[in-house]
């Protein structure tokens, strides 16, 4: 028979291999040899589902892990079975099975594997005169007996990690950010681990399945990681997906059931590893932070980030880039709440629930790359919020303040949103805790209150008088336009644009109220805005142009000197750094521009506080070249140079040779764009201001490099005294807890312009010619 079970008895296969078959080394494997009396053995780590080919012919593909060379760093193979083998082989053969294939063909692949596979993989048929052996055990036999002839699994410390080896391995989650879809089409999650050996180890996990992800609920979660990948990077060893990637995850709290959370239906697990899991546990108590309960939406305050365990009851598209998720958790927050407008038809729910909890549910407003998983989520669902941001505003019309809920895009500090299931131990509590809410005795407590809190405010006569009564003197400075004389905003709403004012407003609210996100990066040329990158990408970019080596043609030219090393770490790298030379001489350290190749963040950093200018580059044949253009091209001081992807042609390095001719190179980043061909981004603040006067109010944006503030908006992201300095102004201007009489004035230029939207024109305002006061600043 072309495919054979064997029985395991005491230990013995029931009936011996034939006596001519001798065991074939997965490293000594070759295209090209004859294998007709050789066999491979390993353990099934993974299948996929049996298909057919364009011929017909039945295909199914395995992976087989060598188990007595787990610490190789090529330690599994694919074998591809075709034909009736398949066939059958797709019905019996199951995860954690030893696998034998006698007979085989080895195919070379076209380019190396990245996954930690071999470079080949096994063709077996029947009509090769292949022959395949399972070692089995009924089906009926005990989960404890199937663990004997199951791989006996090596796990590997985390301070024992080796660059390049595929491992497996038990750890504790110290952070983690929950499953994202990244750039491409997968999802992502991230995951730092440490184990008593008192190393971390920061792991990326990708997958196209959301549900092979490990399903971590938070900090001090334990998990198990078989087939992780290895590779070290600045220093640090770092863990990918590889293939056959497989997690276990468990409560790490003391006491809790030792019940793995997996998507895997097969998964082994030795009675010998819940002593692990213990042990972990009991170490972890002493050793991390584990975090404790999510805070209760009666506990938020102001500027505050924190987690929520919550239920779904309602969601609605808000635009492109937002969505609304409608929660609870039983308890009402202590500060009125936003509620984000959208159409009766456009949320989804159960309306007579919804219309129970408006005054329990809060309105939380997801961004970007979590409006995806957002938009899947299923009315009823339970979650956990992660890093949910509350903020202090008021609606345009309103002088009463409220709390706002944001989870804004990107994965910082663990931002995003996971889905935990109804066996969860905080969801279980939860269900009971909302079952025992009244609803009835709770709205008509908020009936009550919301009177009481209407009647605190005035109404609108008192505020116009209170306004007249406050003649502050204004905090801002009209640098141009001084014939014009001061127009009321009720007037400016109601003409025409384009216009040019003088106006006396206060500030009644702005926004970003992280000032920090005021800070774009903008193109003169086509107009475009976008958000400064983080240094992770910056950090990304580096180590990819690491891995191409410096070119020696292009070391020592006419207009620079080249000097190289070889970093003594593990991984060595190479680094070649250009000093651009002025009349066939080197200048003083402050003076002179340098290009570096190989260079990491860090490295970089420091080399810009001795050298006037750093320019990153990396080798190509002919000459050396800029980076991605997602990268900064320049750096100099603090501050990070950026060139418009969209307008930018970048030009050869050797152009910068005519600045170095000049008589005194000056080195600005703007000749420097000029000569390479790069259009340059420019710092600005945007920011939206709410302004009032006793006749109306308007919405006006805030467009400025460095003339509002006195402030450079490119420094900004950099300096923690200006960060401080623009915060104080800001508290100047519109002070927090302030009633609207209180404000101080601002007299500004605003000017109106037109932007055609899809149906009509709309009306914007803009402030410019205008400066925040010396004494203010």
């Amino acid at each position: 028979m072309p495919v054979q079970l064997l029985k395991i008895i005491e230990g013995q296969s029931e009936i011996p291999l034939p006596s001519h078959l001798q065991k074939e080394n997965l490293k000594h494997l070759q295209e090209g040899c004859d294998h007709t009396n050789k066999y491979i053995q390993g353990v099934v780590t993974l299948s996929y589902p049996l298909t057919k080919l364009r011929d017909g012919k039945d295909f199914f593909k395995i992976v087989v892990q060598d188990s007595d060379n787990l610490g190789s760093q090529i330690n599994s193979i694919n074998v591809f079975i075709y034909g009736k083998m398949a066939e059958d082989c797709a019905k019996i053969i199951r995860q954690g099975e030893t696998f034998i294939a006698a007979g085989f063909k080895v195919i070379k692949l076209p380019a190396a594997r990245e996954d930690g596979r071999h470079d080949c993989h096994l063709e077996v048929s029947e009509e090769a005169g292949s022959v395949i052996y399972i070692y089995t055990k009924p089906r009926t036999t005990a989960a404890s007996e199937t663990a004997s002839v199951s791989p006996k699994y090596v796990y590997t410390p985390l301070n024992r990690l080796k660059d390049g080896t595929v491992v497996n391995l038990y750890g504790i989650v110290k952070f983690f950010k929950p499953p994202y879809i990244s750039k491409g089409t997968d999802y992502c999650s991230i995951v730092t681990l440490v184990d008593p050996s008192n190393v971390k180890l920061t792991c990326s996990l990708f997958s196209g399945n959301l549900d092979s992800l490990p399903k971590i609920y938070k900090v001090g979660d334990i998990v198990r990681f078989h087939r992780i990948k290895i590779r070290e990077y600045n220093g640090q060893m770092q863990g990918i997906t590889s293939g056959g990637f497989a997690s276990l995850t468990f409560d790490g709290t003391i006491g809790a059931p030792v019940v793995p959370r997996t998507s895997s239906r097969v998964y082994t697990f030795m009675d010998e590893e819940q002593k692990t899991i213990e042990e972990l546990r009991i170490w972890a108590a002493s050793n991390i932070s584990i975090s404790g309960s999510a805070t209760k939406l009666s506990d938020v305050q102001p500027m505050l980030f924190f987690d929520l365990t919550c239920q779904l009851v309602g969601k609605a598209k808000v635009d492109g880039s937002s969505f609304l998720l409608k929660v609870w958790d039983g308890t009402k927050c202590p500060y009125p709440t936003w509620k984000v407008p959208v159409e009766a038809k456009d949320l989804e729910g159960e309306k007579v629930l919804l219309h129970q909890l408006r005054n329990l549910a809060v309105d939380i407003l997801v961004y970007d790359n979590h409006v995806q998983l957002a938009e899947s989520l299923k009315i009823g669902s339970f979650l956990r919020i992660y890093s949910i941001h509350v903020k202090q505003a008021s609606a345009d019309n309103e002088d009463v303040s409220h709390m706002e809920f944001h989870l804004h895009g990107g994965t910082c500090y663990g931002r995003g949103i996971g889905l935990l299931p109804e066996s969860n131990p905080d969801v279980k509590e939860l269900k009971e805790f909302l079952e025992s809410v009244n609803l009835t005795d709770r709205q008509n407590m908020e009936s009550t209150c919301s009177m009481d809190i209407d009647s605190t405010f005035g109404n609108v006569t008192d505020l116009e008088l209170h306004l007249q009564r406050c003649q502050q003197l204004s905090v801002t400075v009209l640098t141009d336009h001084q014939d014009l004389s001061t127009t009321e905003l009720k007037t400016v709403t109601n003409s025409t644009a384009p216009q040019q004012y003088r106006i006396r407003a206060k500030l009644r609210t702005y926004k970003p109220q992280k000032l920090h996100q005021s800070v774009k990066l903008h193109c003169s040329k086509c107009k475009s805005l976008q958000e400064v990158p983080d240094r992770d990408d910056f950090d990304f970019i580096l180590h990819g142009s690491a891995s191409t080596a410096p070119n020696p043609e292009l070391y020592n030219t006419s207009w620079y000197e080249s000097v190289t090393w070889t970093t003594q770490e593990q991984k060595q790298r190479e680094i070649a750094i250009h000093f651009v030379k002025h009349d066939e001489m080197l200048q003083h350290p402050e003076d002179t521009l340098i290009m570096i190749e190989g260079g990491t963040l860090k490295e970089i950093w420091k080399l810009t506080k001795r050298f006037k200018c750093v320019i990153p580059v990396r080798s190509t044949e002919d000459d050396l070249e800029l980076l991605d253009l997602s990268a900064p091209f320049l750096l100099k001081g603090n501050v990070k140079y950026y060139g418009c992807k969209q307008c930018s042609t970048p030009k050869p390095m050797k152009n910068l040779s005519s600045i170095a001719a000049e008589q005194q190179p000056s080195w600005e980043p703007t000749e420097i764009a000029q000569v390479l061909g790069i259009e340059l981004l420019q710092y600005v603040f945007i920011m939206k201001f709410t302004l009032v006067d006793e006749t109306a109010s308007l919405n006006a944006y805030l467009f400025d490099y460095e003339k509002f503030f006195q402030i450079p908006a490119s420094e900004i992201l950099t300096n923690n005294f200006l960060q401080e300095k623009m915060q104080m102004t800001m508290n100047t201007l519109c002070p927090p807890g302030r009633k609207l009489g209180e404000l101080p004035w601002l007299e500004c230029f605003i000017k109106s312009y037109n932007v055609r939207g899809a149906m009509e024109n709309q009306v914007y305002y803009q402030i410019f010619d205008t400066t925040i006061a010396e004494d203010v600043v």
